[in-house]
């Protein structure tokens, strides 16, 4: 979990992840709980896997409502951006590097998804990339050492 300061989200996503915990509180977090008080009415605990499934199951369902609480309370909404002289979290945006042309959009952390385009307005190179303008070349460092990226356009 990230600190108390607001967190940057879609509408789409704040809107997911609410629905997700009422899922987990008005139906999944219950029926865990009738399977744990079955499993104890079968006998043994120590060697009862249904009951230590059980168990583990509503842990992780009890940490995910108090997860999807934090970002839900600290959210700050952001919509797409239709078109932009800077990047700001939201913005698609278009960049060449290595002859390559490649599309990213900045999103907040809790929708990151580098493999498909999303970088997180925290991560190192969202950071390098925010407030910059098309033409302008962006420096990130990276594990396999500093990658220039030139923004070709913003979206």
């Amino acid at each position: 979990m990230h600190d108390d300061q607001a967190q940057y989200i879609s509408k789409e996503s704040y809107e997911k992840f609410k629905a997700e915990l009422k899922d987990l509180k008005s139906n999944k977090i219950i029926t865990i709980a009738k399977r744990i008080d079955e499993a104890r009415q079968m006998g043994d605990l120590s060697e009862n896997a249904e009951y230590h499934s059980a168990r583990d199951e509503m842990a992780w369902a009890q940490t995910r409502v108090k997860e999807l609480e934090h970002i839900l309370s600290s959210a700050e909404l952001f919509s797409k951006k239709d078109s932009s002289e800077t990047i700001e979290v939201g913005s698609t945006f278009n960049v060449k590097i290595n002859g390559k042309e490649k599309e990213y959009m900045v999103v907040g952390p809790h929708e990151a998804d580098p493999a498909n385009g999303k970088i997180s307005n925290e991560s190192p190179m969202g950071q390098a990339f925010l407030g910059k303008k098309k033409g302008d070349k962006v420096t990130v460092q990276a594990p396999a050492g500093e990658l220039e990226y030139k923004i070709t356009s913003i979206n």
